[in-house]
């Protein structure tokens, strides 16, 4: 059966945690203080999900210990930004922190950009910034385009649930958006601007929400580091499944929890097919695929 996320605290190091993450840092740099700040080893994991750019702030789970084995549920899910848009002006990087290297006087006027926006709703084929993580031949776009190396990147399907104008002044605008995986918001900022006859980049950017990882839920940095190494930073750590309330639960007998905990496939009468969350009372025991009468696991935790 599938649960609503409970905000129960794991007290241990593995699980989540929500990072309010500040301008000026990339998320492999949080990602390195959370590990200093709970004094980890180098051989513990901490992963996070969803890479924010350095330019932006706002929520950025942070997995620590066996959650990094379902970074890529939440990395799937559903992303919430805050962003206000520079018009009349394009920028190499496509936000604020970039080169200047257009400007026009035209900005648009509010209700043009009410009546774009639907054509930006959906699935859209969208470019990646150049300036990004994304690989070519083995290395990172940003790396080339700091060398002015030339290289292509190919469009790709993304997904724009929703696209609000919350208020617009003389060279600006500020937009709420929701969208799925891979979505850049450089992106489609830069394609709006371009369709409305304009030049435009992200002067502000913030992410609100990562699945159930909400803003309510981020401590800053240096709230965390304030905690030191006391018992209390792990009261601030979210339980490992916390992040996959909407992937179906299965209750495990005792005897079902250690064949799995072994990598050995179950053999019963399982509702429904698909991946599940294998669990014995509590504990999460492995993530799970089932055909109804098969249980195989392809993540086990050890926590």
């Amino acid at each position: 059966m599938k649960e609503k996320p409970t905000s129960r605290h794991s007290h241990s190091a593995h699980g989540w945690l929500a990072i309010d993450k500040p301008s000026g840092l990339t998320s492999a740099d949080v990602v390195a203080r959370v590990k200093k700040s709970f004094m980890l080893s180098r051989k513990f994991k901490v992963g996070h999900a969803g890479t924010l750019d350095p330019l932006a702030t706002g929520v950025l789970p942070v997995a620590l210990g066996e959650a990094t084995k379902v970074v890529r549920f939440v990395t799937d899910k559903t992303k919430e930004y805050d962003v206000r848009v520079k018009w009349g002006e394009s920028r190499d990087t496509e936000d604020s922190s970039g080169k200047l290297i257009d400007k026009t006087d035209y900005v648009p006027s509010e209700q043009e950009i009410i009546k774009a926006l639907p054509k930006f709703i959906g699935e859209i084929k969208q470019i990646p910034p150049s300036f990004s993580a994304i690989k070519i031949k083995g290395q990172r776009a940003y790396k080339l385009a700091r060398k002015n190396i030339n290289f292509t990147l190919e469009p790709r399907l993304v997904r724009v649930d929703s696209i609000s104008l919350i208020n617009h002044g003389s060279d600006f605008s500020n937009f709420s958006i929701i969208c799925g995986k891979g979505m850049y918001v450089r992106s489609l900022v830069r394609d709006l601007a371009s369709f409305l006859g304009s030049l435009g980049y992200v002067s502000v950017l913030r992410r609100t929400k990562v699945g159930y990882f909400e803003e309510e839920l981020a401590i800053s940095l240096e709230n965390l580091e304030t905690l030191g190494h006391s018992a209390a930073r792990l009261d601030i750590v979210l339980p490992v499944d916390f992040a996959l309330a909407d992937i179906p639960a299965l209750e495990l007998t005792k005897v079902q929890a250690a064949k799995l905990r072994n990598g050995q496939k179950v053999v019963g009468s399982f509702l429904g097919a698909g991946i599940v969350r294998a669990k014995c009372g509590s504990q999460l025991v492995a993530m799970a695929e089932t055909d109804g009468i098969w249980l195989r696991p392809t993540r086990v935790f050890n926590h």
